[in-house]
């Protein structure tokens, strides 16, 4: 346009009148001077095409950008009132929660205490129980070991009656098969004479053979002086008949028996406080008294040896 105008105007010019050389070289000047300023202007119009189009394509990607923007824009604030929402929920619902949290967390507090106050006393229980079996398995062990010491005095008391049982039947074998005999039971010797080795009947006085007899029994208990003697007379149901001091079965038996003590104590290593006499008449029968040889059996002296038993009763009291 601009170049158009300026040739429009040089024509007119040199057309219509004669320039001078001087005024022709300036229009001249003036005319490469605006040739080159369209040069420069139609460049500059280029570029500013080219800016133009840099900056369509520019807004046009701003514009998808926008548009882009937009709609996420729109999904987070979407998804923002969503989550204020569900947040507000969450809000409410741990609000009821935390209240009712609270209210369980009381009453668990309440019921803590309660059950702490019954185990401490659970606690106390124990050890009271605790202590009473530590006493019981100590008392226990106490009792295990007098126990012990209890059986070993038995079985040595045992075996100290058997052996007197053994030194009996010795010092008294040659009278066994005459009406003697000697046996171990229940812890005890039990020497028993029949009244036809000692006595002739209704007599308390004891015959020679007898004599022999009980004499032996005294040797035997001077070398034991830890023996306890009982000596029992025993009768038939048979009543006494004959005359004189004795008044019946009752007096017959306790004399016979005193005779017995009185043989036994001549042996002055005998312990006298170890005899003890009883008479026991027909009460304390061994066989049936229906028969003649049943009446003989019973007629009888017994001589109990009973191991000293003073230490044993006060460790069975102990227990």
């Amino acid at each position: 346009m601009i170049k158009r105008l300026s040739i429009l105007t040089l024509a007119l010019v040199l057309g219509t009148s004669c320039v001078s050389k001087k005024v022709y070289n300036e229009l001249e000047e003036k005319y490469a001077n605006l040739r080159k300023e369209n040069r420069k202007l139609q460049d500059e119009g280029k570029d500013c095409e080219k800016e133009k189009n840099k900056l369509d394509l520019d807004y046009k990607a701003l514009q998808a950008e926008l548009a882009k923007t937009k709609t996420e824009r729109d999904k987070l604030s979407n998804d923002y009132k969503s989550a204020s929402n569900n947040l507000a929920a969450l809000q409410s619902s741990y609000d009821a929660l935390s209240k009712n949290s609270d209210d369980a967390l009381a009453a668990n507090m309440n019921k803590n205490r309660d059950l702490l106050a019954q185990l401490e006393d659970k606690e106390k229980a124990l050890a009271a129980e605790k202590s009473r079996l530590d006493k019981l398995r100590n008392d226990l062990d106490d009792s295990s070991r007098r126990l012990a010491e209890l059986e070993n005095m038995m079985a040595s008391k045992e075996a100290a009656m058997k052996k007197l049982k053994e030194t009996l039947s010795k010092a008294l074998n040659n009278f066994e098969g005459k009406g003697l005999t000697v046996q171990q039971k229940n812890g005890k010797v039990y020497v028993s004479m029949e009244n036809k080795l000692l006595f002739s009947s209704g007599s308390w006085a004891v015959g020679t053979e007898g004599r022999k007899a009980v004499v032996e029994v005294g040797k035997v208990l001077g070398d034991n002086p830890d023996i306890s003697v009982l000596i029992e007379g025993h009768t038939d149901d048979d009543a006494y008949s004959g005359s004189g001091p004795i008044a019946d079965n009752w007096d017959l038996s306790t004399k016979r028996a005193t005779a017995i003590v009185s043989i036994l104590a001549e042996n002055k290593k005998v312990v006298k406080s170890n005899l003890t006499a009883a008479g026991r008449s027909e009460y304390a029968p061994i066989m049936p008294n229906t028969t003649a040889e049943g009446k003989s059996k019973n007629r009888r002296i017994e001589i109990i040896l009973t191991p000293q038993l003073d230490e044993i009763s006060k460790m069975l009291n102990e227990l």
